[in-house]
């Protein structure tokens, strides 16, 4: 149950902590336990900046080449 728990969350997690942890070359999980432990310090706060983050992520090549020529007026 555990194991179904921890790969589900690892496949919706946005690729953050593995991003950080190959940015860092340090292990995924080591970045993961860090975001727990500020979770308990922070109560929360990180959180926001977590999810700015895995935003980022996911949008950087249009952040990259905000004005790059698309072929039609519907690609965004």
């Amino acid at each position: 149950m555990i194991a179904r728990v921890k790969t589900w969350f690892e496949q919706q997690a946005f690729g953050v902590c593995q991003w950080w942890g190959e940015k860092l070359n340090i292990k995924t999980e080591q970045v993961r336990l860090s975001f727990i432990y500020l979770s308990f310090i922070t109560a929360g706060a990180h959180l926001v900046v977590y999810l700015i983050m895995a935003f980022v992520l996911q949008h950087k090549e249009r952040i990259k080449r905000p004005f790059a020529k698309r072929s039609t007026v519907w690609e965004l």
